[in-house]
């Protein structure tokens, strides 16, 4: 039976267009689209990837859920 995760993915606007997108659980696997949803599509299938061939301690390690807050910054 296939395992389901719920993951968390991060995509950030290009400067040339379009958004990459990235898996907060899972170093590596990022991947981009030209749309929010085309870019969510193919990094669902890049966190599909990477869980085809992880280990016990990488599937260990998606149980810690990483933590989300805005931060603001101020320079000069």
């Amino acid at each position: 039976m296939a395992q389901k995760h719920v993951l968390t993915a991060v995509l950030t606007p290009d400067l040339d267009g379009g958004y990459v997108a990235q898996v907060a659980e899972l170093p590596g696997a990022i991947s981009q689209g030209e749309t929010v949803e085309e870019a969510l599509v193919n990094v669902r299938e890049a966190a599909e990837l990477y869980l085809e061939d992880a280990t016990a301690e990488e599937l260990a390690a998606l149980d810690a859920h990483p933590v989300t807050a805005a931060v603001q910054v101020s320079v000069g």
